[in-house]
């Protein structure tokens, strides 16, 4: 019988209660210890609602705890640099929320340091974890699609008062708790609006199906009055020589979500999309391939990032969600801030080394 993973959440905040926390709990070979939380009170009530033994209101606090193997980071991504590079070079196992840092260097200093350690990181992207983003990514790795040229992105979600700071009401899911003033509207905290509390998923997905990396950006943003950016339009130039759109925005119905990924090839075409969960391939020659529609639960699996991590350290090679993608998508972010500002074309430097 295997040992089971000692594991802890640092940032037990409204995803983490939400998402990671119930993962780790219902996860055979996890036990959770420990959480933390800068407010003790707090961090005291999370720990006796889920039933978790040890409240922290530091990091190095719960980093110390005697046997720690797993760490998941979901404090402010302002904290995240600080938070994870800190359980990494202790040799802890870590799962990063998006955004992964506030910085392309510091994502890359991350990575750098878990190679070192030999210890597995993941990016948290539920998206990743659907069948259909499995079959979309054979696909294109396997040659069905021919070569991709071009792919287009419309990602929606209504998180438009929390980037303008009008309420702190999440807007998925029935939450434990709300999250806190400031994360998504200040740009201490933050780094940015849409860009960086969005996009990340969407840039991240695109290195996910393909494997290609950015090579060059040019982004314009609108921020229709706010502090933060609430409207983003981005081309990119991938390295496999594939061009992309990506349009994305907050402001939106409150009862409307996209996420539509276009795949062209020289082979055939993916149409995903991925909030109402259907995937069609289309090949240049023969016929159109329907898949069924995922169900509402497999659509966005918000619990399987935790788990995966998990599974990771019992086996590297079922990693779903390397941190090397969250890398890409701050590349595509750090990009896309310098072009917005400058009004420039904005080249991107070599990623890790590391396959994806």
């Amino acid at each position: 019988m295997q040992d089971k993973i000692k594991c802890g959440v640092i940032g037990a905040g409204w995803w983490a209660t939400f998402a990671h926390i119930p993962a780790l709990l219902n996860h055979p070979n996890a036990q959770l210890v420990a959480i933390q939380k800068r407010n003790l009170q707090e961090a005291k009530k999370v720990a006796d609602d889920f039933g978790i033994p040890i409240a922290c209101t530091t990091s190095n606090e719960l980093l110390a705890i005697d046997g720690l193997r797993a760490v998941v980071i979901s404090s402010s991504p302002h904290l995240h640099y600080e938070h994870a590079s800190a359980a990494l070079a202790l040799g802890k196992h870590v799962l990063i929320e998006k955004p992964m840092t506030l910085t392309a260097a510091e994502a890359v200093d991350l990575v750098k340091i878990a190679q070192e350690h030999g210890t597995q990181f993941l990016i948290s992207c539920p998206w990743h974890y659907t069948a259909h983003a499995t079959e979309a990514q054979r696909l294109i790795r396997n040659g069905d699609v021919g070569e991709v040229r071009m792919i287009s992105v419309l990602m929606t979600n209504p998180i438009g008062d929390l980037l303008r700071g009008n309420n702190t009401q999440p807007t998925h899911g029935t939450p434990y708790m709300n999250p806190r003033e400031g994360t998504y509207n200040d740009p201490k905290f933050a780094g940015g609006g849409q860009i960086y509390a969005q996009v990340c998923h969407a840039a991240a997905y695109l290195t996910f199906l393909t494997g290609a990396w950015p090579t060059e950006v040019f982004a314009r943003f609108h921020n229709d009055g706010a502090v933060l950016d609430i409207y983003n339009a981005l081309d990119l130039q991938m390295d496999d020589g594939s061009i992309v759109t990506i349009a994305s925005t907050g402001a939106t119905n409150l009862g409307r979500r996209d996420f539509e990924v276009r795949v062209f090839g020289t082979k055939g075409m993916l149409f995903l999309d991925l909030w109402r969960g259907g995937l069609e391939f289309v090949p240049m020659v023969g016929m159109p391939r329907t898949y069924p529609n995922l169900s509402e639960d497999e659509v966005y699996p918000h619990q399987a990032p935790a788990s995966n991590l998990i599974d990771s350290i019992y086996d590297p090679d079922c990693n779903q969600s390397p941190a090397t993608l969250g890398v890409s998508a701050m590349q595509v972010i750090e990009a896309a801030c310098l072009s917005a500002k400058s009004g420039d074309n904005i080249r991107v430097s070599s990623p890790v080394e590391q396959p994806v």
